[in-house]
């Protein structure tokens, strides 16, 4: 098969589509004929040799897919070879095959097409680990949510307002706030012009949000502290901000804060296939009441995944790049 290789740690140009050898399905593992994947910025940390998979796992970027199930191994119940499935990856989805644990699948959901489905798996698994199954976001709370444009916020966007939640987004442009307002975003933030925690707190008549879901680590550690709710709850699921910053534990403790941390990737496979099957429960069938979808911004042929990581380093996106295989 082929697949994008690493050759050497760089920029977009040391993404390589070279041909390698198939993977092979263990135990509990099936073999998918990789349909497309999608750009995280994860993929990007792995290029520039900062996120390396774990030991033993593919070394192939590609933290989800979508495609056809071709082999089975051993002790795989509940799926048939050529099913149509996306799944959550620990790597490996920049290739024409890649193996996942059973217990990482999900259907394509019903009234979406099979390429599109590999734009869900990881925005997802992130928004409902991170926002309800660990910072329990309930009715009528408020949400802010950094990057509201990205892939993940606008899947959080939509889920927020599924389960009835007041929603606040950042976003460096008009046209980015505008596509997070027809989404359902209530509170729009350009972080370009003005203060989010200020504007956060004029929203709320000064509470601040009960919840909020940041990609940008140290550079927003205070501030998201500042613009936190009494008994709020501040979710780190990336470092795009740095990795080091400095925290008013006096802030915290008299708003009765938490404050978690949490990646997908080094989970172990039990705590990853409880987050698929939450959301199969949870999210599945807001994607099929049309409640909840999947937003694309372009898509591009996998042996291009270099220009897939140019688009995600200038920011110019909106939602989730997608790359297919011919």
């Amino acid at each position: 098969m082929y697949a994008i290789t690493i050759p050497e740690p760089g920029g977009p140009e040391a993404l390589v589509w070279t041909e390698v050898p198939d993977p092979v399905p263990g135990e509990g593992e099936v073999l998918v004929e990789v349909v497309s994947s999608a750009v995280n910025r994860a993929d990007l940390l792995q290029r520039q040799g900062f996120y390396n998979p774990p030991p033993g796992t593919s070394p192939y970027p590609g933290l989800e897919c979508a495609g056809r199930i071709v082999a089975l191994g051993a002790g795989v119940s509940g799926w048939s070879v050529g099913d149509e499935v996306c799944a959550l990856l620990v790597g490996g989805g920049y290739a024409e095959k890649v193996v996942v644990p059973a217990g990482q699948l999900l259907p394509v959901p019903q009234g979406l097409d099979l390429a599109t489905a590999a734009a869900l798996p990881e925005v997802t698994c992130t928004v409902w680990s991170n926002v309800f199954m660990i910072a329990h976001l309930r009715p009528g709370e408020t949400f802010l949510v950094h990057g509201g444009s990205s892939g993940i916020g606008t899947m959080a966007i939509q889920l927020a307002k599924a389960v009835g939640a007041k929603v606040a987004v950042t976003a460096g442009t008009k046209e980015k706030l505008d596509f997070c307002a027809e989404l359902g975003a209530d509170i729009l933030i350009n972080y370009r012009e003005q203060d989010f925690v200020e504007e956060i707190k004029n929203a709320t008549d000064g509470a601040g949000a009960d919840v909020i879901l940041d990609n940008m680590g140290a550079k927003y550690l205070n501030r998201n502290v500042d613009a936190l709710a009494t008994n709020g709850r501040l979710a780190i699921i990336g470092m795009q901000g740095g990795v080091k910053g400095e925290l008013n534990i006096a802030t915290l403790l008299g708003k009765r804060g938490a404050i978690t941390a949490t990646t997908l990737r080094a989970r172990p496979l039990a705590e990853k296939t409880a987050v698929v099957a939450a959301v199969r429960e949870h999210v599945w069938p807001l994607v099929e009441g049309g409640h909840v979808r999947p937003i694309v911004d372009r898509t591009l042929p996998m042996s291009d995944a270099a220009q897939g990581h140019r688009v995600l380093e200038e920011s110019g996106h909106i939602g989730k790049v997608l790359l297919t295989n011919a």
